[in-house]
């Protein structure tokens, strides 16, 4: 009978045994693979949001409030030298309006005084929830309250107003790209009465590439229709910025910018000399600053996902260790016989590790099996347990500053982050070849280690000794 053979009969001697040690393993090697699937799910998030928001600065007049009748603006001459500073790669400057449909209520919306000649002959693709009334006045497309100066409810026939977002980029807002199904995308730079709409708000509107429409009693040609996946961002007419300032009358404003810096590792400076730059009149923040305390988040699971693996495979080699220190310890004499016929301590060391191995099999097939179905749900507690921490950064209304498309650029990057929860409850594991190739490796590593020292210390034993002891 050769060594391995022995080893693998060897362990159905006992079977109370062999299932107990068995079930013991599975629960190891599960756990193991669960924390390594969370751990490896982890990385990738962490990795992913460092490489999308880590290199963009966020510019916002200072004390700017979505929801004020007044507030400042900072101006494309100040931004232009922003973009001077040594290694800004771009500046994305916005210009963010408000239209109201014509022949809707003119009533002060959101805290902002009603301003008659900003109308618009579109209707919001937005629809309202039913309900609401006094001060509250009616629900929101996102379930929030649409809340009116001096109470009372909203008409039957209310329209939601629209965002009118002036950007120098219209491709890529707060660095969301814009997928544009029809027509062409216009120039942020050129003054032209041309715009973008939603694929929702075409379809609300009958509008094609080609239709005009009015807004700020402008006559306006769609020349492109974008794909928005949220009614926040269907609920935008897109026009270059030189076109926005002409229309709402704010030549040379903007109200949010953003810019790209060539490298992560020049953020830190880059963020301070623009600080510098615009002194008191901005606030300035980088991406990687706002997404802190999701990597916060995300690094507790991670941290927690790498000790429970550790402790995992730990506990597996001390439950295997002293199993088979106790069976090489019950067959001390068949170990004394086996050296007495000429068997040398590699093959009996070899003999426990083939018995262990088949043990850790069985586990490890169990317990893979186990930690596939339990991973995601494991990975959903600690994402729980980590969401209460997490701050929530949530974007704008529906239009303002901070609505609409993206908002600010600030705000795009908040809704990118998530708000705190969003972005951990979106992790989920995937099982894939390779997770199933470290999980066998991590049961060969728990075989070896728990039974080739024991197996090795016993066999050094000389047989005269053992028989002596019998």
């Amino acid at each position: 009978m050769s060594t391995v053979s022995r080893g693998v009969r060897g362990v159905f001697r006992n079977g109370i045994r062999t299932v107990g040690v068995t079930v013991i393993l599975a629960l190891s090697v599960g756990l193991a693979l669960v924390m390594l699937l969370a751990l490896k799910t982890v990385q990738g998030r962490i990795a992913s949001l460092k490489s999308s928001v880590g290199n963009t600065v966020t510019i916002s007049p200072a004390g700017f409030s979505d929801f004020s009748s007044a507030n400042n603006a900072l101006s494309t001459t100040q931004l232009a030298k922003v973009s001077q500073i040594p290694h800004v790669s771009s500046v994305t400057e916005t210009l963010t309006g408000r239209v109201t449909t014509i022949g809707a209520p003119q009533f002060g919306f959101g805290g902002q005084s009603a301003n008659s000649s900003a109308t618009t002959s579109l209707t919001s693709p937005v629809k309202l929830q039913a309900g609401g009334g006094g001060q509250g006045g009616g629900g929101g497309g996102g379930g929030g309250r649409v809340f009116i100066n001096g109470g009372g409810n909203l008409p039957a026939n209310f329209s939601l107003p629209i965002s009118v977002l002036g950007t120098t980029d219209p491709t890529s807002i707060s660095g969301t790209s814009v997928s544009v199904t029809s027509g062409t995308a216009i120039s942020g730079s050129a003054d032209t009465d041309t715009a973008m709409v939603s694929a929702s708000m075409a379809s609300k509107n009958n509008l094609k590439v080609g239709s005009k429409f009015t807004a700020y009693a402008t006559t306006l040609t769609v020349a492109g229709i974008y794909s928005s996946s949220t009614q926040g961002g269907a609920n935008n007419i897109v026009v270059s910025l030189p076109t926005e300032q002409r229309l709402s009358g704010q030549a040379g404003d903007v109200t949010s910018a953003s810019a790209m810096v060539d490298s992560v590792d020049n953020l830190a400076t880059v963020t301070t000399a623009i600080k510098n730059q615009l002194g008191s009149s901005a606030d300035v923040e980088n991406s990687q600053q706002q997404a802190n305390t999701i990597v916060a988040s995300l690094q507790n699971i991670k941290n927690i996902s790498l000790y429970s693996l550790i402790g995992a495979l730990i506990a597996g080699s001390i439950i295997m260790f002293l199993t088979m220190l106790m069976v090489v310890r019950e067959r001390r004499r068949e170990i004394g016989v086996l050296k007495a016929i000429g068997a040398s301590n590699i093959k009996i060391v070899l003999q426990f590790v083939s018995e262990s191995l088949t043990l850790t099999v069985f586990g490890a097939i169990i317990g893979m099996v186990a930690g596939v179905l339990l991973a995601n749900p494991i990975l959903s507690v600690l994402v729980t347990s980590s969401t209460s921490t997490a701050s929530p950064m949530g974007g704008g209304g529906f239009g303002g500053r901070g609505g609409g498309f993206a908002g600010a650029a600030g705000r795009g990057v908040s809704r990118f982050v998530g708000g705190g929860g969003r972005a951990l409850q979106a992790l989920h594991t995937t099982v894939g070849y390779d997770i199933l190739l470290y999980g066998l490796l991590a049961a060969f590593v728990i075989a070896i280690a728990g039974s080739a020292i024991p197996a090795w210390l016993i066999a050094k034993v000389r047989p005269a000794e053992v028989m002596r002891g019998e």
